[in-house]
């Protein structure tokens, strides 16, 4: 049996649910990833018209937690990234949140997102807008946040993914950083601001009520939390990128569409455990992990995102109000050519036309086409976590 996330569920799911309880969401994603390209998705089955060959191509379940989805989707956030890049320096940066608000997570994750995201933007925004880093006042800077959730081991790590250009767009003209071309902020300041705004909305939120299922939000928990989080300093870690900002484009591409573990990394599903490997260094080398099965959908599952949350969000020249001008105009200012929209236009089309060949040659004799003979309708509605212990892979006799 293959070793997908999609087989975890199927093994281990039934001993996860003996003991916990899905959200909406998580019950969503887990119907899907584990109907994806099945036919309980429909799909059709197509036959070479040269040759006697035929196979079915069953339907995606285009859920951003599946690890067999999504890559279309990134590639085109990758290319969409690439073209908006400045001549300049970039920077990326890694913005964490204390695991001590991890529980304040659990039950309040849409608030927990949202927060972060705000207090890191306008953590950014501060400091761009001082003279005294960017050499001229309320600057416009330009970065993206992506959020992740996870370690390698798939324990709740929750932090921001910052790429960032050096330099502010002020009156229509580019400023460079005021000290070095290539440095934005110190990252020991940065990570006060942060504390200090997202405790400020931690401290309103509990006052107002917003925050009332926090597992901390009884008074002596939430003093010893409070003293706790202002203790330590927050994590906040900045590197210029060695390859440019397309090589950290490309690193948080891979996540940007997809779940926190892919099926490349699954090496194998016993009946008690999921062997998968992990990171064991910053050179490259790996290593393996074995975690109950149980315990793995947990982990799993702790990565699924509530509904209509926006994992990647722009900010500042970038933001879509304002991206069109201000893009432009920082471009202008840069002595940047212009994009050529025929030729874009074409490179498109090019592509399009290309992975349409390939999708419809035939993968036995290499030169027939593939023609649609049969289609089969997905299940409406899918099946349900507790319905799912085997794969539903079989076409129609």
């Amino acid at each position: 049996m293959a070793a997908t996330l999609a087989e975890v569920l199927r093994r281990h799911g039934q001993a996860h649910l003996a003991h916990h309880a899905l959200s909406v969401p998580q019950a969503k994603a887990w119907r899907a990833i584990a109907a994806c390209r099945t036919a309980a998705l429909g799909g059709r089955q197509m036959q070479c018209d040269r040759c006697d060959h035929r196979h079915w191509q069953y339907h995606s379940c285009r859920n951003r937690h599946c690890p067999q989805c999504g890559a279309r989707a990134k590639d085109a956030w990758l290319q969409g990234r690439l073209a908006e890049l400045l001549p300049v320096p970039y920077v990326h940066l890694v913005f964490t949140l204390p695991h001590e608000l991890n529980a304040l997570y659990g039950a309040h994750p849409r608030w927990v997102i949202d927060t972060l995201f705000a207090s890191t933007a306008a953590t950014l925004n501060t400091f761009a807008a001082n003279a005294r880093w960017m050499g001229v006042a309320g600057g416009t800077p330009a970065f993206s946040l992506v959020l992740h959730t996870w370690t390698q081991d798939l324990r709740r790590h929750i932090h921001l993914h910052a790429v960032m250009a050096c330099g502010v767009l002020k009156d229509g003209h580019w400023h460079a950083p005021a000290r070095k071309p290539d440095f934005l902020f110190p990252v020991q300041a940065l990570s006060k601001v942060l504390r200090g705004k997202f405790l400020q909305a931690l401290a309103d939120a509990h006052r107002s009520g917003r925050i009332a299922h926090d597992p901390q939000g009884q008074h002596a928990a939430w003093c010893e939390r409070q003293r706790a989080l202002w203790r330590h300093a927050w994590v906040v870690y900045a590197k210029a990128p060695l390859g440019g900002p397309a090589q950290a484009l490309e690193y948080l591409s891979r996540y940007t569409h997809r779940t926190a573990i892919g099926n490349e990394r699954i090496g194998a599903v016993t009946d008690s455990e999921v062997v998968f490997t992990v990171r064991a260094d910053d050179k490259g080398g790996k290593k393996t992990v074995h975690v109950p099965g149980a315990e793995f959908v947990r982990r799993v599952l702790l990565h699924v995102l509530p509904s209509g949350i926006k994992r990647i969000r722009h900010y500042g020249v970038l933001a879509a109000a304002c991206k069109g001008k201000k893009l432009q105009a920082a471009r202008t200012d840069l002595q940047m050519p212009a994009p050529e929209p025929r030729a874009m236009e074409s490179a498109r089309a090019f592509l399009k036309r290309v992975a349409r060949i390939d999708a419809q040659r035939c993968p036995c004799c290499k030169t027939g086409q593939l023609r649609c003979v049969q289609t089969l309708a997905g299940l409406t509605p899918l099946p349900g976590p507790t319905a799912v212990p085997r794969q539903h892979n079989r076409g129609p006799p």
